[in-house]
């Protein structure tokens, strides 16, 4: 008996050790593990741009922008209407962005934009090649390049937009904005609108992308709307936004009243972008009018327009694989990667 007692007591003892082995192994390697997750973790923020971790700018920061004494006279009148401190809030402006104004007109958009992202960073103001068979359209408003056009050199970007009356382009009035110290981070680029990405912006190198009160246009301009969007998608970093502003059209009109009373159904260009992989981050409803009728391009009685504005995020894909304790999963169709939107 003593014998059989012994042996139970050498057995346990083995047993004992057996465990505290096992859980010697698994707290050495969870002291190694820390090493590992720091050197992830050092490389996710060495993959930080400083402009990434920048705060937005400040209530008191926009209204300086605002403020400023050399803005022109043009650019203060249209902030009646375009009310920027809400905008600029909403849209969540950081400086060192580099930013991209599609359709950018004359540049009052651009313009905040630049001063906004400060000298570390910059903004594309893009406008399309001009068809010289095609009258360019009536805007539905006002853009804030009501200032005397003066001489500009002939550069291709130039002359590529020139209109047959010498009408102020584009990158007319972009190039008289830089001149101001405070824009002179803005950059014209003459680009299709189904491929508006300059060539020195490539794939995931933009923080922002703006569309303002001009996604409308592209119905009767016959662009190729899916491509434009898929272009800007693959141009912004992950987590990047996709801002977009128009006015307000009636349900069920979708982009048929383009042309005429120069509206859009929100929910027609909600799907639009969100075909193209964006997710809708935020509605700022600051520009809502809910008392227009919209079915009219000026509102009768005279009132604003009923506007809507839309930030969609660039989604992030982040993948799981399924390595958990290596069990095999209970269906083997399961064991493929999956990727969760962001």
């Amino acid at each position: 008996m003593e014998r059989v007692i012994a042996t139970r007591d050498i057995l346990k003892a083995s047993f004992s050790l057996a465990v505290l082995g096992a859980i010697a192994s698994v707290l050495g390697a969870c002291a190694t593990a820390p090493e590992s997750r720091s050197a992830t973790t050092s490389e996710r923020r060495s993959a930080t741009t400083p402009e990434s971790r920048a705060a937005t700018l400040s209530t008191e920061r926009i209204a300086e922008i605002l403020a400023s004494p050399d803005r022109s006279a043009a650019d203060r009148t249209n902030d009646i209407r375009r009310k920027p401190d809400q905008m600029l809030a909403f849209i969540g402006v950081r400086p060192g962005m580099v930013a991209l104004d599609l359709s950018a007109s004359g540049g009052y958009t651009t313009e905040l934009i630049a001063r906004a992202v400060g000298p570390t960073g910059r903004v594309y103001g893009q406008s399309a090649p001009r068809d010289p068979a095609r009258s360019p359209p009536a805007p539905s408003a006002p853009e804030g390049a009501a200032f005397p056009p003066s001489a500009m050199p002939q550069t291709p970007a130039v002359v590529a937009t020139l209109s047959p009356a010498g009408r102020r382009t584009s990158p007319q009035a972009l190039a008289e904005r830089s001149k101001n110290p405070a824009a002179g981070n803005i950059i014209a680029v003459v680009q299709p609108f189904e491929s508006p990405i300059p060539a020195e912006a490539a794939s995931n190198t933009l923080d922002l992308v703006t569309l303002m009160f001009n996604y409308h246009d592209l119905g009767f301009l016959g662009v190729d709307r899916a491509q434009m969007n898929k272009a800007v998608f693959a141009a912004l970093k992950p987590g990047g936004m996709y801002v977009i502003a128009d006015h307000s059209g009636r349900p069920g009109t979708g982009i048929s009243e383009s042309g005429t009373l120069h509206r859009i159904e929100e929910a027609f260009l909600r799907q639009e972008v969100e075909a193209a992989g964006f997710k809708l981050a935020e509605q700022g409803n600051f520009m809502r009018n809910p008392s227009d009728p919209r079915d009219k391009n000026t509102p009768d009685p005279p009132q604003p327009k009923d506007e809507f504005v839309l930030k969609c995020r660039a989604r992030t894909f982040e993948r799981h694989a399924n390595v958990a304790l290596k069990r095999e999963p209970k269906n083997r169709e399961s064991s493929h990667e999956t990727y969760n939107a962001l």
